[in-house]
């Protein structure tokens, strides 16, 4: 058990069956609040690949991604980074906070990827993340190299910022790699 970041395939985004996962209940709200904005509908979600989804558990400590967010990041741009419950490949330039019920809270708050990357790559600057952290190399890629020893023989070879605290970067790695798959693949990211 735990809790994951997972990516939202078409089928699962467009379901009104939550008991299965669905999402129709978020989509229909999040259309209806981007026409009241003004803005086009969220309607090109991906269809799911044959060779996996996105997939990352949530299980280091978060207290130094924490605090490097509250060192470099305004408070509005950590609740960008850490409050949202689902992403979406779409620009917000505010979340949006909706009255339906998601996995761990009473309401869904909703943040577009493009913002939330923005933030991930300041952050992957500061603690100068290595190009060796895995991109999309499967589900719980992430979780495995820096929990099963990859991230640490990496750090004791070339130790720099990004290994003082390998919880941290993990979740740095975490976010950037879930706004990049959002992006890349057109899909929504939920936790569960």
């Amino acid at each position: 058990m735990g809790i994951y970041v997972v990516s939202v395939d078409a089928r699962e985004w467009s379901s009104g069956d939550e008991e299965e996962g669905g999402k129709g209940a978020i989509a229909s709200a999040l259309n209806e609040e981007l026409r009241r904005r003004g803005l086009p509908p969220y309607e090109s979600v991906a269809r799911e690949e044959p060779a996996g989804w996105f997939e990352e558990k949530l299980s280091p400590p978060m207290d130094g991604f924490a605090a490097l967010c509250r060192a470099h990041l305004t408070p509005r741009e950590q609740e960008t980074i850490g409050d949202w419950s689902v992403l979406v490949p779409v620009s917000l330039d505010e979340e949006i906070r909706l009255p339906i019920g998601s996995a761990y809270t009473d309401t869904t708050v909703i943040a577009g990827a493009p913002q939330v990357l923005a933030l991930a790559e300041r952050l992957a600057d500061v603690i100068q993340l290595p190009a060796e952290v895995p991109e999309t190399s499967g589900n719980l890629g992430l979780t495995f190299w820096f929990l099963e020893g990859e991230a640490k023989e990496l750090a004791a070879a070339r130790p720099g910022p990004w290994s003082e605290d390998l919880d941290t970067a993990f979740y740095v790695a975490l976010y950037l790699r879930a706004a990049q798959y959002s992006l890349g693949r057109g899909c929504p990211m939920v936790y569960c």
